[in-house]
């Protein structure tokens, strides 16, 4: 990822648990394993482009203790902000552990801490990046705010920049989804490179995948890929994913 600032550049990763309802621990079974795999024509995390507007092959796997509502798990993805940057690596990488649960009948909580690992990225600041994160959902909406106790994806000084989400998951009948959102990320000691990114969108489990279409937006013009083109334009953004 590139940007027409003397900052390094920031990219995110989208994970999937962030959106999962916390399940109800007198009804979960004890171990659930379940493993996930997605191509995206255009994989992007917080409105940005991760791999220069091009698209994306993913996947992961996620353990829960269904009793205590404790996860860990892993995602991937290729990438290629890091080259764009003068760095090296096409992967990222997360691995991440937290506790789902119940607050009231009707309010969930989810939190937890996510490692983002660039390997062999070879950037200066490192790119690989640990945030904390909490989340409330109130039925189908949601609020999350996650915040780096490092540098925040390589960008110097950027310790405790934090990243506000928003959004709903609206079930609108015919087995269609409504997905909303907005979110804000503000980087610490960098404010130039602070931005908000929007998305409206539609999902469809097909019983083989789940197919989604989103319209994705952040309202920023300083990153860029080296071709100059805004990694935060809008764009259709298409997913084809499975679980299993």
């Amino acid at each position: 990822m590139k940007r027409n600032t003397s900052a390094a550049a920031a990219t995110w990763a989208i994970l999937a648990f962030s959106s999962v309802p916390a399940l109800a621990q007198d009804a979960a079974p004890e171990h659930q394993i379940s493993y996930n795999a997605a191509i995206t024509s255009d994989y992007r995390y917080r409105g940005l482009s991760q791999t220069s507007l091009d698209p994306a092959l993913q996947g992961g796997a996620d353990y829960v203790h269904g009793p205590t509502g404790l996860y860990v798990g892993t995602w991937l993805s290729t990438i290629k902000w890091t080259r764009d940057l003068g760095g090296d690596g096409n992967i990222e990488w997360d691995l991440y552990a937290g506790k789902r649960g119940q607050l009231t009948e009707s309010v969930t909580y989810d939190v937890g801490g996510l490692y983002y690992w660039y390997p062999t990225n070879g950037l200066n600041p490192n790119a690989n990046t640990f945030e904390l994160y909490g989340r409330l959902g109130f039925g189908p909406a949601y609020v999350k705010y996650s915040q780096s106790t490092t540098n925040l994806f390589g960008t110097a000084n950027s310790k405790r920049s934090g990243y506000l989400d928003v959004g709903a998951d609206l079930d609108v009948g015919n087995g269609f989804v409504l997905n909303l959102h907005v979110g804000r990320q503000k980087v610490r000691n960098n404010s130039p490179l602070s931005y908000t990114d929007y998305k409206v969108g539609v999902t469809k489990d097909l019983g083989a995948a789940t197919l989604s279409l989103a319209w994705i937006k952040a309202n920023t013009d300083l990153y860029l890929n080296p071709e100059g083109k805004n990694l935060g334009k809008s764009g259709a953004i298409l997913t084809v994913s499975k679980t299993f």
